[in-house]
């Protein structure tokens, strides 16, 4: 066996191995421990301690902590948790339309000169003439339309875990879910960067409020593979000219 029979090989079993992984069962669930979400509460640690309080302040229901009754629990700091809403109700229209037209005649006559093209008649055969020796005309028309038009529409609500806070304050957050019915198994992903003030007191924030957003929606399961093509015919659409 050649090396390049040894490398096409080796491409397409290690393109297959996520098929294989859900043949005869459902697909596994993501190792919860290597996420970017569970290395992000371990770095955190524990919470800040609780102070001491004071006598006088032991019936009050207000104190500076997050757990308090009156207190902010809106994610501040690496490691807390926030409720990412995903409302995606959006459509669009594009409609184009062009039309070119353009013709042009040209024609060149000689009857008279010097005699010459009624000598030429007398050889040419029959019916021919040299009184317009050239005459050209041209015409062409170009018409084009196109029409874009679409529209998405997506409900989610997902919990996203605060992984790294910039100098400058702004929180990164990183949510995943699973959810497995039978044998398919829904995915959505959620990262970005948020300000703190945009998170509400319901401890939510809205996906519009988060930079450089990046949403999936999929799954992976047995019947994403059928909705797939092969992937032999994937390479070859990539690599045929036709």
């Amino acid at each position: 066996m050649t090396r390049a029979s040894s490398f096409a090989l080796l491409i397409l079993f290690t393109a297959s191995c996520g098929r294989i992984d859900h043949i005869g069962r459902p697909p596994s669930f993501s190792e919860p421990d290597t996420s970017m979400e569970r290395v992000a509460m371990r770095a955190a640690g524990p919470g800040e301690p609780v102070l001491p309080m004071r006598v006088s302040e032991t019936a009050s229901l207000w104190s500076g902590e997050q757990g308090s009754l009156l207190g902010d629990r809106r994610a501040m700091k690496q490691g807390d948790i926030l409720t990412v809403v995903i409302e995606i109700d959006e459509s669009a229209k594009i409609s184009n339309s062009s039309e070119r037209a353009r013709s042009g005649s040209e024609s060149l006559g000689v009857p008279q000169l010097f005699g010459v093209p009624q000598r030429i008649d007398q050889t040419i055969s029959e019916g021919a003439s040299m009184a317009d020796a050239v005459s050209i005309d041209s015409a062409s028309k170009a018409k084009g339309n196109g029409s874009v038009r679409r529209s998405e529409q997506l409900t989610l609500r997902v919990a996203a875990t605060v992984t790294g806070v910039l100098p400058n304050g702004v929180l990164q957050i990183e949510g995943m879910q699973e959810v497995r019915v039978n044998f398919e198994l829904r995915e959505l992903l959620v990262s970005g960067y948020v300000r703190p003030e945009d998170i509400s007191r319901q401890n939510e924030i809205t996906y519009d409020k988060i930079a450089s957003a990046r949403i999936s929606y999929g799954g992976r399961g047995q019947i994403t593979d059928v909705q797939q093509p092969r992937i032999g015919q994937q390479v070859l659409d990539a690599v045929l000219p036709f």
